[in-house]
């Protein structure tokens, strides 16, 4: 593929600068992921409401969710990865990208230009785009796609992304879109990310992870975080118990354990039987595995959601028995 003009900057998590030596830092847990964001110096055109890169936030410009992504010059950004990647340090790329005119063009030329210097799984993240330029993320090299609903249900999606919050994205065009993914990149290699507390039920976000499922598309899940600037700055952070029973059941949904239909919720919408025995129930938990970061293969997106000092909603890596003491509790079992 022809290769075009790479853009000036990138932008660079935090954790993944200093895994790169962009930068010094202290780390408690190592992303194994490099996750990138296009850079700009305007907003993203969208304007989604938890977000500080919206168009109309008062957030810093540096910041997703509560990670900080200063920009570096692309050229070094990329001669770092090919050694991260040769060393054992990086195993995957995620490209990040906000939404402006010529994204996809960035997106393009970032995934060509990494490729022709290393051999590496990259994943990007984007807004909807037409098959046309979904094939040509494809050819270029990438395996896996994300496009994000992060609501539950389409009144929430339209209240904190949609129209009703000034921006362009529409629940039934991002479900196509996903749907559309599918079919070239495989069952299985198209994700998107569902943020638990934005005003759902349990039921609600329940039925989401199994539309998903069912539609081979894998859900990452994110508690909700406020971020200062955004619109939902003063919005709460949805109950630890609540967060650990959804991320409960999205583990037996996307590893065939039950169904959603096969679950009972209470009056209220909140989860009261998982729809499997109690034994499996237990082994399940107490393998900690529900409650490790979920995403693509090697992400564990350490501290996205919360403080290194917890309560840690995803765990970067396999929650130690302690913690997994604790998160029986925090379940309610």
């Amino acid at each position: 593929m022809r290769r075009g003009s790479l853009p000036e900057k990138i932008r660079v998590s935090i954790g993944s600068a200093t895994i790169l030596g962009l930068t010094r830092g202290m780390m408690d847990a190592k992303p194994t992921t490099t996750y990138l964001l296009t850079y700009r110096p305007e907003k993203c055109s969208a304007n989604c409401g938890f977000c500080p890169q919206a168009r109309m936030s008062k957030g810093r410009a540096d910041m997703l969710s509560r990670v900080t992504w200063p920009p570096f010059p692309t050229e070094r950004v990329i001669s770092k990865i090919g050694c991260a990647v040769k060393t054992g340090l990086t195993k995957r790329v995620c490209i990040q990208a906000l939404n402006y005119p010529t994204v996809f063009d960035d997106i393009l030329n970032l995934i060509t230009e990494i490729l022709s210097r290393v051999s590496v799984p990259i994943s990007v993240s984007c807004q909807p785009l037409n098959r046309g330029k979904m094939e040509r993320l494809r050819e270029a090299g990438i395996d896996r796609i994300s496009i994000p609903l992060d609501a539950a249900t389409e009144e929430i999606f339209d209240r904190v992304k949609g129209r009703l919050a000034g921006g362009s994205y529409v629940w039934e065009k991002q479900r196509e879109a996903l749907e559309e993914a599918v079919q070239i990149f495989g069952r299985g290699f198209v994700s998107t990310h569902l943020i638990v507390g934005l005003g759902e039920e349990e039921r609600e976000m329940v039925e989401m992870v199994q539309w998903c499922v069912d539609s081979g598309v894998y859900p990452g899940l994110f508690s909700f975080t406020s971020i200062s600037g955004t619109t939902l700055e003063n919005h709460p952070q949805p109950p630890l118990s609540c967060y650990r029973r959804i991320q409960l059941a999205h583990y037996l949904i996307t590893h065939g354990k039950t169904r959603c239909e096969s679950m009972r919720f209470s009056e209220d919408g909140c989860i009261v039987d998982f729809g499997v025995s109690e034994e499996l129930l237990r082994g399940v938990v107490r393998t900690g595995s529900p409650f490790v970061t979920s995403g693509c293969p090697n992400c564990n997106r350490p501290y996205y959601n919360e403080r290194p000092g917890g309560p840690i909603c995803n765990y970067p890596r396999q929650p130690l028995p302690e913690e997994i003491v604790e998160i029986e509790k925090q379940i309610q079992m």
